[in-house]
């Protein structure tokens, strides 16, 4: 069974983990199982020290682990890897390296990429020899690429059975766009019934004063996880610094909002 959780993307320290884990202790209801995702970003760019927009808004690769360091939470490293198109060959050999970066207390690794091939997931994973869950985002140019078809959705998720472990639907591509839960809904319905083994996730425009847009969607499924990122700024804008009062607020909410 999947345990969900409550995701802030972006920590680039230790010292910030342990902040954010000391507000969701303080403010987790009794009854709640939901871990504190910490989630960490990595692209290829960084991976191999290519100078791109992102660099001064991830973490150095060589610190990961670091931030990495508290078995309390759900360490995860979101990768995003758009090089090279489809299908990537070199995908899984860039994967096995992302993950060593996450040290020994990494417990997922989210892919932030269209449709990458399964058996490149599989060859990644398999040569980091950690046992690991995978989340597979599935933003809105994967969504085009299947005609926003709900039904084409569980047929292209075949290809993954036996690979992930949960599938995050984001249509803001980290731009802050705000959460249709109405839009979401038959993706979310149709993934449920065909793989009810997969964790559900959905993410899009939350942080304080914004986590009431998941709340349609956590009312049908009450074990959905969500995951927050533009909007724990003032400016919206990913590349600033997270604004950790803001943070506070979000985990505040979203604790109230889902069991």
């Amino acid at each position: 069974m999947l345990i969900p959780y409550i995701g802030i993307s972006d920590f680039t320290s230790f010292r910030q983990v342990q902040e954010m884990l000391e507000v969701f202790e303080v403010y987790r209801r009794q009854d709640s199982k939901r871990m504190l995702h910490v989630g960490v970003m990595m692209s290829y760019k960084t991976l191999h020290d290519i100078p791109s927009r992102w660099q001064n808004a991830f973490p150095p690769k060589e610190t990961i682990a670091s931030i990495f360091s508290s078995t309390e939470v759900y360490n995860c490293l979101h990768y995003a890897d758009y090089e090279n198109g489809w299908p990537n060959l070199e995908l899984g050999k860039r994967l096995d390296r992302a993950i060593a970066y996450g040290g020994q207390h990494i417990h997922a690794l989210q892919l932030d990429m269209i449709w990458p091939h399964p058996s490149q997931i599989l060859l990644g994973v398999h040569s980091s020899r950690k046992d690991i869950e995978v989340i597979l985002q599935i933003g809105r140019k994967a969504l085009d690429e299947i005609q926003n078809d709900p039904q084409l959705l569980v047929e292209k998720l075949r290809d993954y059975e036996g690979t992930i472990h949960r599938v995050l639907l984001d249509k803001s591509g980290g731009k802050g766009i705000g959460m249709n839960a109405i839009d979401l809904y038959p993706f979310a319905q149709a993934i449920r019934e065909s793989y009810p083994e997969l964790g559900l996730v959905v993410a899009g425009g939350l942080g304080p004063e914004r986590v009431y847009r998941v709340r349609p969607l956590a009312e049908k499924f009450p074990d959905v996880s969500i995951d927050a990122q533009g909007w724990l700024r003032p400016s919206g804008n990913a590349l600033d610094p997270i604004d950790w009062n803001m943070a506070r607020e979000y985990l505040k909410e979203a604790l109230a909002v889902l069991l």
